[in-house]
């Protein structure tokens, strides 16, 4: 016995077996550890992506609500389900709502410099049950996430604003080349191509922002590319504190009497303002072709080639009630506004369009006082759409704003056409022809005064 006993213990064949049921345990719980870790790492990413998403949308609830946090909560509980809505389906409770899968808590911090405001901080806790842990555990572990999103100022004033919500807003695919270098180019289109630049072309500009994406190209050469930033309210449309709405009652549209209908001071017409010669006589041009005051009020605008039309300075507005402004000639216009709108307050009543061919040499400022402050040619909001088109040749000189709300405008250089201080706002901009247009901002000192005040720019970042 005592022999066999000896014998079995120098026996190693067995050796392998033994050794692997003794490390079994701690095999099966590193296997265990190890699924745990990554679950809880997922589950830790998804959280964390839920509130960096959720802090966005608090963000950008703010940024339209002028600073105020009325809806933010709402705002972000909604953004919270669209996340969560896996999660919600397991747990069987909405992510604003009950115990586990709830938000703990939602702040809006101070900005911590001049740089950042409409803070949103969300914080998200959830308790979740471990598959090995927890037979192990009495409690199951909390997972937290936090996020801080803000309006950062990204600097600059848009020089070019495109209001579509959709499609490319900006276009730029021929050869121009536009030199715009301390403004911003802007798109409020959510397509994943809202702002473009293709062919020859050249834009030069302090950045190319959107709401959507911006692909980049060769033919942009920007400081910064902005995508996805929140969308820029229409600066002159209600409830901007900068809207403009014609008045109908300073259309004197009834009002214009000429040598040529008679010597009858009752015979009032209404007409199209041109600058043809047989008009020299009538009492709203005088032997220069220049406008008198009092007319302010016309079915049209035209100027034909090699002909010329001044309005006096400080004229006001120049309201189209209906027509078309086509220009030509050479067209001046200081500290005054071009109204394309119509007398008739029906909301589906017929607004013209504009067009100014390359051969135009135009020099239109903007008034720096009153109803139309900073605008150089507006059209109304009851525009059906269209295109507008400025051929831009070396004469065309707009100072001013330049806004088309519900149109496309077409900007076609051909040769070296000066813009000096504009800004251009539209629902599509489109870049097209040869040539080059160069653009000034707010920011540019020597547009003070000539423009609306620089504004900066914001894009929505996480900064905690």
């Amino acid at each position: 016995m005592i022999g066999f006993i000896r014998k079995l213990l120098k026996d190693r064949r067995g050796n392998a077996l033994a050794i692997a049921c003794a490390c079994m345990p701690l095999v099966i719980g590193a296997a265990g550890l190890a699924t745990d870790t990554i679950e809880w790492t997922l589950w830790k990413r998804q959280l964390q992506r839920a509130a960096d998403s959720a802090a966005f949308a608090g963000v950008y609830d703010r940024a339209s609500a002028n600073g105020a946090t009325t809806n933010t909560p709402t705002a972000v509980c909604n953004d919270l389900a669209v996340n969560l809505h896996t999660w919600m389906n397991l747990t069987g409770t909405s992510p604003c709502t009950g115990g586990v899968g709830s938000y703990t808590s939602i702040s809006y911090p101070a900005g911590a410099n001049a740089f950042t405001s409409n803070q949103v901080r969300v914080t998200l806790s959830i308790q979740q049950r471990l598959p090995f842990s927890s037979m192990f555990m009495s409690t199951a572990p909390v997972i937290t996430a936090s996020a801080t999103a803000a309006s950062v100022a990204a600097g600059g004033s848009p020089c070019m604003l495109a209001l579509a919500s959709s499609g490319t807003g900006i276009d730029n695919s021929g050869n121009t080349t536009v030199a715009a270098p301390t403004c911003i180019f802007y798109s409020d289109s959510a397509s994943s191509n809202s702002a473009s630049a293709g062919g020859s072309s050249s834009v030069t500009a302090r950045a190319i922002a959107g709401v959507g994406g911006i692909a980049s190209s060769d033919n942009w050469h920007v400081q910064n590319y902005l995508p996805y930033s929140p969308s820029l309210p229409d600066p002159f449309a209600p409830p901007s504190a900068t809207a403009v709405t014609p008045d109908l009652n300073d259309m004197h549209c009834a009002g214009h009497w000429t040598a040529a209908h008679g010597s009858n001071p009752a015979t009032w017409v209404y007409d199209d303002l041109t600058e043809d010669t047989d008009m020299a006589s009538a009492t709203y041009l005088d032997s220069n072709n220049v406008l008198r005051t009092g007319a302010n009020c016309w079915k049209s605008v035209s100027v034909g080639s090699n002909r010329s039309l001044t309005v006096p300075p400080n004229f006001g507005p120049l309201y189209v009630n209906g027509g078309n402004v086509d220009l030509q000639g050479a067209f001046s216009c200081a500290a005054c506004t071009i109204v394309m709108t119509n007398k008739d307050p029906s909301p589906t009543a017929t607004i013209g369009r504009f067009s100014s061919n390359a051969q135009a040499t135009n020099n239109i400022t903007a008034p720096t006082s009153g109803t139309y402050n900073h605008i150089a040619v507006y059209q109304d909001r009851r525009s059906t759409g269209g295109t507008n088109k400025i051929n831009g040749g070396s004469g065309n000189v707009i100072g001013g704003v330049v806004y088309f709300p519900k149109g496309t405008l077409w900007l076609n250089g051909t040769g070296n056409a000066v813009s000096l201080c504009s800004m251009f706002v539209a629902n599509n901009l489109v870049f097209n022809g040869t040539g080059n247009i160069a653009i000034s901002s707010a920011d540019d000192a020597s547009c003070s005064g000539i423009l609306p005040p620089s504004n900066s720019i914001t894009i929505v970042r996480l900064v905690a």
